[in-house]
């Protein structure tokens, strides 16, 4: 299906159902993993960000909870590599703790396919043209997803996302989403080297009249 015949409506109502299908096949397993997160490490179950979505609007996302909020002496978080729990570290191995994002793709604030949305405190650094990966709605995974997820760095990340925006279709997508599982099953990408997730993109540039 041509980028013409894949509009909006079309589009969401293919996230709808799949999203729709994917939540009840994985209802036992989501039901699961919240248990055992509360049994281990209490509420809250889910891990809330503000992610920046489709026209930098920003919304919530939602994942299973995998570091603890453990602090150093001077208040800050301690780094991410010792805050990762032993279930956390094998929920991200696995992709599982992404797994509540399915309720973001039925709100509409995701699509199944399309750049992973970034964090609010991002807005500002991306290029002109790097921004562009924001005309689409983020999505649970994505282009640059399947070509080497967090491994890959950032200025590589984000041509692949412009990429896909420029590129997207039907048949993309579909070949996206079964990339994936061959992704999600080899575990490839989960973290960036020497970083227990990914590494943090460029500071914002300062502005234009500063010294």
């Amino acid at each position: 299906m041509s980028l013409a015949l894949y509009t909006v409506p079309v589009r969401r109502c293919l996230d709808v159902v799949f999203a729709s299908l994917a939540l009840a096949v994985g209802t036992p397993v989501l039901a699961v993993i919240s248990m055992l997160l509360r049994r281990r490490y209490g509420r809250p179950t889910l891990f809330r960000q503000t992610r920046l979505g489709l026209g930098g609007k920003p919304f919530e996302l939602l994942k299973f909870r995998t570091m603890t909020d453990e602090r150093g002496p001077d208040g800050t978080l301690l780094p991410d590599a010792e805050r990762l729990t032993p279930v956390g570290r094998t929920l991200r191995l696995s992709s599982l703790d992404e797994l509540p994002e399915l309720w973001n793709v039925l709100r509409g604030d995701m699509s199944l396919v399309g750049p992973r949305p970034l964090p609010v405190t991002y807005r500002g650094r991306f290029t002109a043209n790097e921004a562009r990966r924001m005309e689409v709605r983020p999505g649970l995974t994505g282009w640059a997803q399947i070509q080497g997820r967090n491994s890959l760095d950032w200025d590589k990340r984000l041509a692949l996302d412009v990429w896909y925006v420029d590129h997207r279709s039907l048949w993309l997508d579909l070949r996206i989403l079964i990339r994936t599982v061959r992704v999600v099953l080899t575990r490839q990408g989960v973290a960036a080297d020497g970083s227990a997730t990914m590494h943090e993109l460029r500071p914002p540039s300062p502005p234009s009249d500063a010294p």
